[in-house]
């Protein structure tokens, strides 16, 4: 067998197991309910796969420095789905990144953080561009980065999970970018 023809059987024959534990064989509908970490806020999410980045509902945002890094100050103001109170909270997080959204709205420039979330039984680290969503159904949006982690994707239906989250569930630590472009909202 040829040096070359070995790596690629064994990738085919590896394939089934590599792409179990890159998309757990979970199905999620395209709207659930998932739990803001560690505040175990729920909130509707729209998972959308025109979407590359999620996006959060934050206000009053603002880029700062702090000990010589680039940081974001933020205020969340979320319905909890669960007791129907108003989760009101200044957050400040390192600034992960910074992007720009090409939708029908226009051009628009961002500012990412990575925030914990709890879909099922497992947390997720993921990027969150930060956007005031006040008029938008949902306020939180998870995009093909974070879908591409939570399993399959049934636009059929809604609310196929439960998130049910705590200190001893596992948590999925951020994952580089795989190179995608083309972030739409």
């Amino acid at each position: 067998m040829s040096a070359i023809l070995r790596p690629l059987l064994l990738a085919v024959a590896l394939w089934p197991a590599l792409s179990s534990a890159a998309a757990p064989d979970r199905v999620v509908g395209w709207i659930e309910t998932v739990t803001l970490a560690p505040w175990d806020v729920s909130v509707k999410a729209k998972l959308d796969s025109g979407a590359l980045t999620s996006s959060l509902d934050a206000r009053h945002i603002a880029r700062f420095e702090k000990a010589g890094e680039e940081w974001v100050r933020f205020r969340l103001m979320l319905e909890d789905e669960a007791s129907g109170e108003t989760f009101s909270m200044t957050l400040e997080r390192p600034l992960y990144r910074d992007m720009v959204v090409r939708g029908a709205g226009g051009r628009d420039e961002r500012l990412v953080v990575l925030m914990d979330i709890c879909v099922g039984q497992t947390r997720y680290e993921e990027e969150f561009s930060l956007r005031n969503r006040e008029e938008m159904t949902y306020p939180m949006l998870l995009g093909r980065r974070t879908i591409g982690h939570l399993g399959r994707l049934d636009v059929r239906e809604t609310f196929l999970t439960e998130a049910d989250c705590d200190e001893a569930s596992p948590r999925v630590p951020h994952a580089p970018d795989r190179g995608e472009t083309g972030d739409a909202d």
